[in-house]
């Protein structure tokens, strides 16, 4: 069954606020796929594991009706607070029971989420619903993620973020393996479809306050188990890290702009014709 771990109301908030959703320039990477697999009209995306959104929302203006799925009570329901688009809706739902019929998706996407899943069961479920020549796309970053700042060693910068993440190792998920990227990549030998692609590295850059990427690694799973075992030791932790990371670019406010770095991969595979 899909791993439960982003279901309280300030994890979903946090999600909200903190997560890095993919650039449009990587979204039409997907769609471009897409185009080339089956060509429109674009009649229904689904959006699996949506959280609270962020991606979902992406794929409005390719789509005449985009549906995001999740198995969260509270993050659709923050999803629907910031919902805007007339086209996109929210089903709570788990991946690997969807409520669409057998051939009716254009496109299914998971952002950020495939790693939680059942992973056989949701690939099996895909089949069932995407359209012939209807695609999947599963997209997912990997931890390693970059600062930098005008007024010190980005190196420097890095190695007190490596420090965080090493940290958190040992509150690792061990649903993911020692990477989550080995489990997509795993997922695309197993999918039997002739057309298919594999792409390891796209990079996503935004700026952001300092105190959005410390948001953004505390809402990690192993971070957020860290928080529920030792509360205390999760605080001083983030604390030490933040001061670091000031200390290093010699400023006192964690609302100084940094631009982080996030590095994307995704795998893209068209259902055949005849399947």
């Amino acid at each position: 069954m899909t791993y439960r771990l982003f279901e309280g109301k300030e994890h979903a908030s946090s999600y909200w606020k903190y997560r890095i959703s993919p650039s449009d320039h990587l979204i039409q990477q997907v769609i471009d796929f897409l185009e080339k697999q089956k060509g429109g009209p674009y009649e229904l995306a689904v959006d699996v594991g949506c959280g609270s959104g962020q991606g979902t929302v992406l794929l409005s203006k390719h789509f005449a009706s985009v549906v995001g799925t999740d198995v969260s009570p509270a993050q659709i329901e923050m999803a629907l607070q910031h919902a805007k688009e007339p086209n996109v809706t929210y089903r709570h739902c788990v991946a690997e029971e969807l409520p669409f019929a057998d051939g009716s998706v254009d496109l299914m996407t998971a952002m950020s989420a495939f790693h939680w899943f059942d992973r056989p069961r949701f690939l099996k479920e895909a089949h069932r619903v995407l359209k012939p020549r209807g695609c999947l796309a599963l997209l997912n970053y990997t931890i390693d993620m970059e600062l930098s700042h005008p007024d010190c060693c980005s190196q420097t910068l890095n190695d007190v973020c490596k420090e965080f993440y090493e940290a958190l190792k040992p509150y690792r998920s061990p649903h993911l393996g020692v990477s989550s990227i080995e489990l997509y990549r795993e997922a695309y030998n197993s999918i039997p479809y002739p057309d298919k692609e594999w792409q390891e590295c796209v990079w996503v850059k935004r700026p952001v306050p300092l105190s959005s990427y410390m948001g953004l690694v505390e809402s990690f799973s192993s971070f957020q188990r860290l928080l529920r075992e030792d509360p205390q030791k999760a605080t001083e932790l983030s604390r030490d890290i933040c001061q670091k990371l000031m200390s290093v670019m010699r400023v006192t406010s964690e609302d100084t702009e940094v631009v982080l770095a996030v590095k994307y991969f995704y795998l893209l595979a068209s259902k055949p014709q005849e399947a």
